[in-house]
């Protein structure tokens, strides 16, 4: 399999995928394309009340993401590397979860208009945690934001997020358990996780569960 040049890390709240995105991009020099969360004026609001603000949070994501990843077709096509920190299909996970009803039919019928010319990656990276080391990193970051978010909203991401991507066959795809490594202080760690990306004989779909390390 060719060597990804655009590639897309993703997983649940606190999974790291930010961190690896930043980590990848600057060993490979690449551009860096980061999710702006923090520009959603309803987002604070839906993480106190879901259901009274999911519907304008995500609606708020879909185009923000859609203009970002638009803007990202447009300006990078002779870059040698992009790595970004999410992936737009990633909207519907939290679609699903969130909207129902007439909500969830005015998403189904704007979702595919804006996905359909968007450029797909060379590799998605789906890091998986377990519901613990999520909060324990969730908690570890200890963003104002998030100080509301229930053990039981991303026990039903983290579900959500294993759902899609047991199906998802878009693009080569490489699953990571992060559970018991540390790519971020162990450059070991990252460095493993690194060649395993870049592996010459890495499958359309692989699954990476790193030895632990005593």
């Amino acid at each position: 399999m060719e060597s990804p040049k655009y590639i897309a890390i993703e997983g649940v709240i606190g999974a790291g995928k930010t961190t690896l995105a930043k980590k990848i991009s600057e060993k490979l020099s690449a551009k860096l394309v980061l999710e702006e969360f923090e520009e959603n004026p309803f987002l604070e609001k839906f993480y106190d009340d879901r259901k009274r603000h999911a519907f304008q949070t995500q609606m708020f994501f879909l185009i923000n993401r859609f203009k970002q990843q638009e803007q990202f077709n447009q300006e990078d096509l002779f870059t040698d590397h992009v790595v970004s920190d999410y992936i737009f299909d990633k909207d519907q996970i939290f679609a699903y979860l969130n909207l129902s009803g007439e909500e969830l039919k005015l998403y189904e019928s704007i979702f595919p208009l804006l996905k359909r010319d968007l450029r797909q990656f060379d590799l998605v990276i789906f890091l998986q945690a377990s519901v613990d080391r999520l909060i324990y990193n969730i908690k570890k970051r200890n963003r104002p934001i998030e100080k509301n978010l229930s053990r039981s909203y991303i026990r039903e991401l983290s579900e959500a997020y294993n759902n899609f991507f047991f199906k998802y066959n878009s693009t080569p795809l490489l699953i990571v358990n992060t559970t018991d490594i540390d790519f971020v202080n162990r450059d070991d760690d990252f460095d493993e996780l690194f060649r395993q990306i870049f592996r010459e004989d890495r499958g359309f779909i692989e699954y990476f569960n790193p030895k632990i390390k005593v």
